[in-house]
């Protein structure tokens, strides 16, 4: 007797478990829950893919200024503008205006330039 109970009580519990399972994934299935876990996985992925885009965004900048560095370096425009150039010379190129030639007082050079070195200027 207690082998009939003891197999009864297994074949129950077998057929609870298999009816749950079977339920569960027949709400899995329905259009609606569908339908959620279609918009649930297309905002995870959106929220990757602006993570991803902010984080190559970031990378973008600082090797843009780690280059711009490299460049102002290469170029020498980090050096001390003392020294270089005379005075009178120095501020004409700064303020971009015309400076007297000193070998030549009646000469005048112009150092404004026609080109235009502003790249979000439309040509």
């Amino acid at each position: 007797m207690f082998r009939r109970t003891f197999w009864f009580g297994t074949g129950v519990a077998a057929g609870v478990w298999a009816t749950t399972k079977v339920n569960r994934k027949l709400k899995q299935l329905t259009p609606e829950s569908l339908a959620a876990t279609a918009a649930n996985k297309a905002l995870d992925a959106g929220t990757r893919l602006k993570d991803r885009a902010v984080g190559f965004a970031l990378d973008v900048r600082e090797n843009m200024a780690q280059r711009e560095a490299e460049l102002d370096d290469a170029l020498g425009l980090n050096a001390p503008v003392d020294g270089e150039l005379p005075a009178s010379r120095r501020r004409a190129a700064i303020e971009n205006r015309t400076i007297e030639n000193r070998s030549n007082p009646k000469s005048v050079v112009d150092v404004r330039t026609t080109h235009s070195y502003n790249r979000n200027e439309d040509h």
